[in-house]
């Protein structure tokens, strides 16, 4: 089991006694992230990875909005230095533009909001570094076309009778100078976020054709905001009802006190709850439930109640029966279907996005897998002793790799379903003296981290040293990940799997940051030294308006790029815009990147994406 997801995970359990205990952790995590400066990269990488992974996230779920956006911005500067300095760079080019633009919305708003006799000051508010750049990302954009880079920021003073009437008079003062969005509206004034925030959002059309996101809250929504649930309890004012951390501390303590899952399983599912956004739908008799958006129906029978989840038969989504993953959509109305003889299968595991949920189900299926993998151990010895094979630890730990499973209840289970035939059984036995021990020896021998022996084959011919590992630059056998298919000059590092050797991944890759916070100590450094006589495929995805001889133009100039061959070509039109993928053989970064720009000097080409994973 990881160390540092072990870690997490105790970190997390101290939730249960004193929330307090987390805020001083966040603290002095924002105080190692401010004064690291000097360390060593792969220091600051594995502590900034860390940050993103667990730290922003919990900092989000508990509404501390300035140490979420510290924390993000300081970990995307130690993860992703060269991304991060160039933002940071284009924000101060055209920060003068901005203000003047901030400043002529607010000029027009003033002279409405002063006529209405409102209390209020106004604020600009730039986007956060890594909140632009998960825009870039999410978005296949460039900083220049990430269009609500800033927002203004409404904070006006009220009684807490008048607040919600104040908030949708401002948003008329609003949309009758400049055209919403309606698409862009959210009301987080009627229905909280779980979290406790509170604001109306606007997305306006401004001058010169740009969208703006105007923020409303009064002084309370503001505090709230910026402070989190302890101002929330400042203004509860001694009341009783629930707030929206009670019940997640709730619920997170039904988790903590029934999950049985590993470590790094149960701090990924943790995390994808603490960040999640967020739908509001409604049950059968009307009442308002949160769910994280990607909920299913499903989901929310075990939102309702665990034995209402575990017994559901069907769920009705609108009046309509649909089937158990249907995803959720803000407004819907959820009707359970319930039966005594109903009882969770495997597959609900891929039915349910929520901690809450998947923790039960995989509860109760271990429950049945114990059961069955007890019965599996018997069999298992009897026959074995039939075969004159001693059963011990080391004979188990062969007879998983021999059927290539991860643990020793894996193989007791299937024996236990009868899905191990006596045949396969024999084929062990007459091999372990031999064939299957040499294998053993060869594997201990060459690398105590892997299992299988086709990984020392070099994905690359060793004629070709392209990569290098660890600060002595050795030369290892590696294979390249498929999650983001790393060509020669891309920035990698290298993970050491349990089973496949020495894996190649990009620096920015989307399983980056987990891998380096819970497998610290399996990442190694890598750099890529030649790259000029290995071929590599990268396909690429490109949008645009449909024009005459587009192919032919597109053609021309790749082939015109030195070094680079087409391998696969398609373009498909429909009312005007065409949509095209490109696979090409390139040698390195620098002539894919330098093909790119070309392609897009093309006339009617909007977009040219590079495709990670094919």
């Amino acid at each position: 089991m990881p160390h540092q997801a072990e870690n997490f995970r105790k970190m997390i359990l101290t939730l249960n006694d004193d929330v307090r205990v987390i805020l001083i952790k966040l603290a002095d995590r924002l105080h190692n992230m401010q004064t690291m400066e000097s360390m060593q990269e792969d220091k600051q990488t594995k502590i900034a990875s860390e940050t993103l992974y667990i730290y922003a996230p919990l900092a989000h779920r508990l509404g501390l909005y300035n140490i979420k956006t510290k924390l993000e911005d300081l970990g995307l500067k130690y993860t992703e230095p060269r991304v991060y300095n160039d933002i940071v760079s284009k924000i101060k080019e055209t920060k003068e533009e901005q203000d003047a633009y901030i400043s002529a919305i607010s000029e027009v708003l003033k002279k409405s909001l002063d006529q209405e006799g409102i209390d209020y000051i106004i604020k600009g508010r730039p986007k956060s570094i890594y909140s632009i750049r998960r825009k870039m990302l999410a978005q296949n954009v460039s900083f220049d076309e990430v269009y609500d880079k800033f927002a203004l920021r409404i904070v006006y003073k009220s009684n807490p009778h008048d607040e919600k009437f104040l908030a949708w008079k401002i948003y008329s003062i609003v949309t009758d100078h400049y055209r919403p969005s309606p698409s862009r509206l959210r009301d987080w004034i009627s229905s909280p976020k779980s979290t406790g925030y509170e604001a109306l959002h606007i997305t306006v059309m401004g001058p010169k054709g740009r969208w703006v996101e105007i923020q409303v809250r009064s002084e309370r929504m503001d505090e709230i905001a910026e402070k989190g649930y302890a101002a929330h309890y400042k203004y509860k004012n001694g009341a009783t009802e629930e707030s929206g951390l009670d019940i997640w501390l709730n619920l997170l303590k039904e988790a903590l006190e029934s999950s049985e899952t590993n470590a790094v399983d149960f701090v990924e599912d943790f995390k994808m709850n603490l960040y999640s956004k967020e739908i509001f739908v409604f049950t059968p008799k009307g009442e308002i439930k949160s769910l994280p958006k990607g909920a299913t129906s499903l989901d929310f029978a075990f939102s309702i109640h665990s034995e209402i989840g575990v017994k559901t038969r069907g769920t009705r989504v609108n009046g309509k029966l649909v089937p158990l993953n249907t995803e959720l959509k803000s407004g819907d109305q959820i009707e359970v279907i319930t039966s005594l003889n109903q009882k969770p299968t495997a597959n609900w595991l891929d039915y349910v996005t929520t901690s809450r949920a998947k923790n039960k189900i995989r509860n109760i299926l271990n429950e049945n897998t114990k059961k069955i993998a007890e019965e599996g151990k018997e069999l298992l010895t009897r026959k074995l002793r039939h075969l004159k094979v001693t059963v011990n630890e080391q004979v188990i730990n062969e007879l998983v790799n021999f059927f290539s499973l991860k643990t020793s209840l894996d193989l007791y289970y299937r024996m236990g379903i009868g899905s191990i035939e006596n045949q396969q059984l024999k084929d062990y036995a007459a091999q372990k003296s031999n064939t299957l021990m040499n294998f053993f020896k060869s594997k201990i021998k060459r690398s105590p981290t892997t299992s299988n022996p086709d990984i020392h084959k070099p994905s690359l011919s060793k004629n070709y040293d392209l990569l290098v590992f660890g600060v002595d630059q050795d030369k290892l056998d590696y294979k390249l990940s498929s999650c983001c298919n790393p060509i020669p000059g891309d920035e990698v590092f290298g993970f050491v799997t349990i089973n496949e050797g020495i894996k190649v991944h990009k620096k920015d890759c989307p399983n980056a940051i987990s891998m380096q916070s819970n497998y610290a100590y399996r990442i190694i450094l890598a750099k890529w030294i030649d790259s000029t006589q290995q071929e590599f495929k990268a396909v690429l995805n490109i949008t645009g308006m449909d024009t005459i001889g587009l192919t032919n133009k597109l053609t021309k100039v790749i082939s015109n790029n030195m070094n680079v061959n087409i391998q696969s070509i398609s373009l498909s039109g429909e009312a005007g815009i065409f949509k095209g993928k490109v696979a090409v053989i390139v040698q390195n970064n620098n002539i894919l990147n330098k093909m790119i720009e070309n392609i897009k000097k093309i006339d009617g080409v909007d977009k040219v994406t590079r495709v990670y994973k094919n």
